[in-house]
Parts: structure tokens; sequence; C-alpha cells
């Protein structure tokens, strides 16, 4: 058995004295496991960091085998995202979520999303947006997407201000007033065609939301706990966006 795809690493575990087992996202064929001997030496390990993009090939005598890789860098960008805390935060928190999802699942999206949120991480709101799309993408992918698209009471698309928590759709203004209390807050720049940019109020609000839904829907019913990297990641986020928005009042 042998195939070549791209990947990015998410993740390395050492293995033996001199070998490792490379977790990595594989643009069509999803995160999957692979032994890389010599993959401590000065040469790979370079190579071997999360965020990288390599090209691979996997070869082993039966497919359900763990198999080896063969590695061969592409985009080494693990020195640049090691000098930001939301990126240090933003690989572990997506290699997380990806864990998630089944091992060798296809998922090319999700593959896409994450290779473009690693070249955005210098812009805390581009990361930020794009990484709760990422969860988006990763609820809908489980079989709990939510659907933001139009008022589950009246069928409007105007006007969406609410997230219903026991539904997952989005409510308008005039129908939730009464629940809101009860409700989500859907902020304005995930409704379909917004144009406004991220705040960081309501970048907290989008991380409340699908913060929301993947406890309930996913940690919860496992009994596993939120990986402590996100936690990390929206606080780097939200961070950076205030400070960019003091130094432009000022």
């Amino acid at each position: 058995m042998q195939w070549q795809d791209e990947a990015i690493i998410i993740g390395v575990k050492r293995h033996g004295e001199t070998s490792v087992v490379a977790e990595v996202m594989t643009r069509s064929r999803g995160r999957h496991l692979g032994l890389v001997r010599s993959g401590r030496s000065r040469t790979m390990q370079p190579v071997l960091q999360p965020g990288n993009r390599v090209e691979v090939v996997w070869r082993a005598r039966l497919d359900e085998h763990l198999g080896e890789f063969k590695l061969e860098p592409i985009r080494l960008r693990a020195a640049r995202l090691m000098e930001k805390a939301t990126s240090v935060y933003g690989i572990q928190a997506m290699g997380a979520l990806l864990r998630l999802l089944a091992e060798r699942d296809p998922h090319p999206h999700l593959y896409e999303t994450l290779d473009v949120i690693l070249e955005t991480m210098d812009d805390p709101a581009d990361a930020g947006e794009l990484f709760i799309r990422f969860e988006l993408a990763v609820l809908n992918d489980l079989g709990y997407g939510l659907d933001l698209t139009e008022c589950a009471a009246t069928g409007t698309r105007e006007n969406l201000q609410y997230v219903s928590p026991k539904s997952g759709r989005a409510v308008c203004r005039e129908a939730g007033a009464p629940y809101a209390d009860r409700m989500l807050a859907l902020p304005a720049f995930l409704c379909e065609g917004a144009k406004s940019a991220a705040t960081p109020e309501n970048m907290a609000a989008a991380f409340r939301l699908t913060g929301f839904f993947l406890h309930r829907h996913v940690y919860e019913p496992r009994g596993i706990t939120e990986n402590a990297a996100r936690d990390g990641f929206v606080q780097a986020v939200l961070k950076a966006l205030a400070l960019q928005d003091a130094r432009q009042a000022g």
C-alpha cells in the first residue's frame, strides 16, 4: 500500500530512540499517523514542527497498519508561528479540534482552512474569525452544524441577532427579544452576506457561541475536557484586538 499527498504537521510523539510518530492533516485523506524513522535527527526535527506543510509518502503492507512516512518540506513556517501567542496556541487548538474527527476520514475543506489560518496568524482579527469558522465547520462535520442563515421562528433572513441554544438556529431580533436572556448572541460578522468587521466584543461573543455547542454536543457527551490551548488562543486574540483598538483610538 502506498499513497502521496500534501499535509500539515499537527503533532509528533517520540517512538524509540531515534524515530517519531507524526500526526498530520492531509489534503485528501484526513488526519493520519505514520512512523518517521530517524525523525529525531537534526535534519528532520526542523521539518517535523506543527504548522509546517510537507509532501508525504505513506507506505504500509496493509491499509490498517500504522505505516511509515517519508516527508519533504514544502512550507516551513513553524519558526514564524512560534513568535506570537496567537499562533502558538492556535496550532495546538486546531490540532485538538481535528482529533475530534475520525482518523483517515477526508475533510479537504478543513485542510484548506487550516492552511489559510496558519498563513494569517499575523493578523489577530483574520485569524480569530477564521478560527471560529473552522470550529463551525468541525461542528458541521461532526453532525452538529448550526443554521445561521434564517430565523427559526419566522424564516426571515434580516435582523438575525440570536442563536437558540436548543436548536442551534438563528433567531431574528423581533422573535427573540422576549427570550433574549436565554439566547446566545449571534455576532453580525457571522451572518450571511455580512460586511461588518469583527470587533473585540462580537469576536468574544462568537467564541462563546462555538464554545457552547462544542461543549454541549462534543466534550460533555464524550466525557472530555476542552483543550486548554483554545482558551489561550481566545485570550491572545482578544488582547491583540483590544490593543489595536487602543492604538487607533489614541
